[in-house]
């Protein structure tokens, strides 16, 4: 019992052990560890650049359900918003403008307003006011911007003709030239076959 008493005591038999046992444990996690990219492919979805777009279906201000794998092939733009945000308002007309010149192209724009915040007859007014051609959709008990986990208004999530979600912009106004860009690259890439 004394010479185990012993080597409890012994501080540099202790050292030795926590060195060696830190060393194993370094090299068992750089052996055993996949990026992130690796294990979901973009697959799991996350309101995150590289992850599969959550789906969802919501309806417009006019009564359509439209939902997000549907458009599945398109670029689509996925903008989160309300009525009396100042960036939101200054962004839309850049927005619209983006979506006609790509629209023949495979573009897509939802506008997802965030309604539990809002009032669907102030999105409505609000999409008049600005001439907005785009579907207008009404996330009237916030589960679409719990999902997309909201912390800014606008956000914006540029999602590719996969449904993965490539950029996300929180806050505002993004630039017409900004929109462009993003939308141009994902309109460039060519349809993957998964």
């Amino acid at each position: 019992m004394q010479t185990f008493l012993n080597l409890l005591q012994d501080s540099r038999r202790w050292t030795a052990v926590l060195i060696v046992v830190g060393i194993l444990g370094i090299g068992w996690i750089g052996l055993t560890a996949a990026p992130s990219a690796a294990t979901t492919g973009g697959l799991i979805p996350s309101p995150r650049a590289g992850f599969l777009a959550p789906d969802f279906t919501l309806a417009t201000t006019t009564g359509e359900q439209i939902t997000l794998s549907d458009l599945r092939g398109q670029v689509v733009v996925i903008n989160l918003w309300t009525s009396w945000c100042p960036p939101c308002r200054a962004e839309m007309p850049a927005i619209e403008s983006v979506y006609q010149a790509n629209k023949d192209d495979g573009l897509e724009v939802l506008a997802v307003n965030s309604t539990f915040q809002d009032d669907p007859e102030a999105a409505a007014q609000f999409a008049r006011d600005f001439g907005l051609t785009f579907p207008i959709l009404l996330d009237m008990d916030g589960a679409v911007s719990n999902r997309y986990q909201l912390q800014a208004l606008p956000t914006t999530y540029f999602v590719d003709r996969q449904g993965i979600i490539r950029e996300v912009i929180p806050g505002g106004p993004m630039k017409e030239s900004l929109i462009q860009s993003k939308v141009a690259d994902l309109l460039a890439e060519e349809v993957s076959e998964q």
